[in-house]
């Protein structure tokens, strides 16, 4: 009897084992890891072999589904987490909620649409920009943040290395260029010029989505040539969603509550 417990033992022993190599084999960490336990779960509950089966493998695909979302958040190089369920509309009422939600969805990532967001410092901007990011990056896009100046630098040595038509593709192959703080400086004509083909490469194919502090009309403070300034708005705002977020800032706002809050 002893003997035969000890022959069932070494069996699970060696089933654990090879359970174990053959997951490593075939990358299938959740069931590596979780095998024992729906096991266990399933004779307690008399579950059949398929039931059991399907358990397993269901359990492998959601945690697959849930490391790629990370991992095209985390290749997307956002600057900090953010997330459009977090935003504040209360404090900022001239964003719309509904429109925002449905972006959320990115069906105009799927259509190729860009979508502008236009306001003064402190009221919103880069959190929707980061959170419509991230979604998209969750809902199975390839999405890719940076600011303006970054960007324009990283193409002014590409030119110079030569490698210019590589990072033009590079950024077109993104499904959704999340694009920060333009308007915030002047760009020189080959700064500008180099944007736009980044723009052209992505023209009604793939999303672009900018953050700007300066209305569209003011942008020929930052390309300083009036016709490729009208071309690249051109290309920015065709079927655009466009979201005005206001002047009012947020964070002046809180922090102008908070000296009077200690002065009190």
């Amino acid at each position: 009897m002893a003997r035969a417990a000890a022959r069932d033992e070494l069996t699970d022993v060696a089933a654990d084992a090879a359970i174990d190599q053959a997951c490593r084999i075939l990358r299938l960490p959740t069931i590596r890891d979780r095998h024992a336990e729906v096991a266990a779960a399933a004779g307690r509950q008399q579950a059949s072999y398929k039931g059991f089966l399907v358990e397993l493998l269901s359990l492998e695909c959601d945690d697959r589904e849930q490391r790629r979302k990370a991992r095209l958040v985390r290749e997307a190089a956002f600057p900090r987490p953010k997330r459009i369920e977090d935003f504040d509309y209360a404090a900022n009422p001239n964003v719309p909620a509904a429109l925002i939600h449905t972006l959320a969805k990115s069906a105009w990532v799927a259509a190729g649409q860009p979508c502008c967001l236009i306001g003064d410092s402190g009221t919103g901007k880069s959190h929707l920009l980061i959170g419509l990011g991230t979604a998209a990056a969750e809902n199975g896009y390839r999405v890719k943040y940076t600011t303006a100046a970054a960007l324009v630098n990283e193409l002014v040595e590409a030119a110079d290395d030569k490698t210019l038509s590589r990072s033009i593709a590079r950024y077109g192959r993104v499904d959704l260029l999340c694009l920060d703080e333009l308007g915030y400086l002047e760009l020189d004509r080959r700064g500008a010029e180099l944007l736009f083909q980044v723009f052209t490469e992505r023209e009604e194919r793939a999303s672009i989505a900018i953050a700007s502090n300066a209305a569209f009309s003011e942008w020929t403070s930052t390309f300083t040539d009036p016709r490729l300034c009208a071309a690249i708005v051109d290309r920015l705002t065709f079927d655009a969603h466009i979201i005005t977020t206001g002047t009012d800032s947020y964070r002046l706002r809180t922090a102008q509550a908070r000296h009077q809050a200690a002065r009190t």
